[in-house]
C-alpha cells in the first residue's frame, strides 16, 4: 500500500510560444489532458470512482493532483511497474492505452510532456517526452525443470492425475501426473510439506509457470535431525583435536598474526 493518496499529473507544453500553464492552456488541451488523466486513474477494473476523486489544478506547466487514491490497489502496482520501459504488457491495458497516446503526443511534439509523481515526497514514477521507449514485450514461454516447494492440499484423479501444491506464498499449483507415479511409495503425502521436481513453461516476463509436469517427489526432511548434528559435531571435534587454539590458528589464517 502505497502511504500517499495524491498523484500529481503534469503536462509541459507551449502554445504561441508561452509555456503551458493554468494562466495558458487552450479548452481542448485541457479538456484532453483531464479526460486521460480520468482513464488512467480508472483503469479497467475501475478500483477509482472519479466522482468521488478530488483535484487541483496547479502551475508546472500544468499540474492536476489527484486525491483520495489511497485504496487504489492496481492503481499504485501498475505505478510501480511503470518505472521500467518494458512494462505496458504488465499493467491494465486501459492504462497501457493512455501510456501509449502521451507517448505518441510527446513524440509528435518536442515541447510536450508528460510526468506522474508522488505529491507528498515529489518522487517520480514515470515521465515520458520524446525521447521515451515505453513498450509491450510479448509473453515468451521456455521449457524449464524446476524444484518447488510447498504443501500437498489435493492429489488423485479417476480420469487426469494430478497433485495440487500450495506454496509459501499461498499460490496453489496444479501439477500434471499419471496414477502409477503418484501410487509409488508408501509415504502418505496429503497435507504434508512436499519437495518436487517438475518440468514447466515459464514467462520470461511475469515468471508465471504453466502446463507442469511431476516428475518426481524429492526426499525432504526439513525437521531438526539430532543423531545427524551430534555426528557433525564429533567429526568437528576430531579434525580439530591437535590445534590447541583455534581462535589464534584462525586468525593467523587469516594474517592476523605475523
Amino acid at each position: 500500500m502505497n502511504p500517499t493518496d495524491q498523484l500529481r499529473f503534469a503536462i509541459n507544453d507551449r502554445i504561441n510560444n508561452i509555456d503551458v500553464s493554468p494562466a495558458h492552456v487552450s479548452l481542448a488541451l485541457l479538456g484532453e489532458f483531464q479526460k486521460e488523466v480520468g482513464d488512467f486513474l480508472k483503469g479497467s477494473s475501475r478500483d477509482v470512482d472519479p466522482a468521488k476523486v478530488m483535484v487541483s489544478i496547479e502551475d508546472g506547466s500544468l499540474a492536476i493532483v489527484a486525491s483520495g487514491l489511497l485504496a487504489a490497489s492496481s492503481l499504485w502496482a501498475d505505478l510501480e511497474h511503470l518505472k521500467s520501459p518494458d512494462s505496458l504488457g504488465l499493467i491494465d491495458p486501459k492504462r497501457a492505452s493512455v501510456v501509449e497516446r502521451w507517448q505518441a503526443a510527446a513524440q509528435n511534439n518536442p515541447h510536450r510532456g508528460y510526468s506522474v509523481a508522488d505529491k507528498l515526497t515529489q518522487a517520480s514514477f514515470f515521465s515520458i517526452d520524446s525521447t521515451s521507449n515505453f513498450r509491450k514485450i510479448e509473453d515468451v514461454w521456455v521449457h524449464v525443470e524446476k524444484y518447488l516447494h510447498g504443501t500437498v492440499v489435493d492429489m488423485g484423479g479417476s480420469t487426469k492425475a494430478n497433485v495440487h501444491l500450495k506454496l509459501e506464498n499461498g499460490e496453489t499449483l496444479t501439477i500434471a501426473s499419471t496414477q502409477d507415479k503418484l501410487a509409488q511409495g508408501e509415504q502418505n503425502r496429503l497435507y504434508r510439506p512436499a519437495l518436487l521436481q517438475v518440468t514447466a513453461e515459464e514467462n520470461l516476463l511475469t515468471k508465471k509457470l504453466r502446463n507442469l509436469i511431476l516428475l518426481d517427489f524429492e526426499v525432504h526432511q526439513p525437521c531438526y535431525d539430532e543423531d545427524e548434528f551430534n555426528l557433525m559435531v564429533e567429526r568437528g571435534t576430531k579434525a580439530w583435536a591437535d590445534v590447541p587454539d583455534a581462535t589464534e590458528w584462525l586468525e593467523a589464517l587469516r594474517g592476523g598474526h605475523v
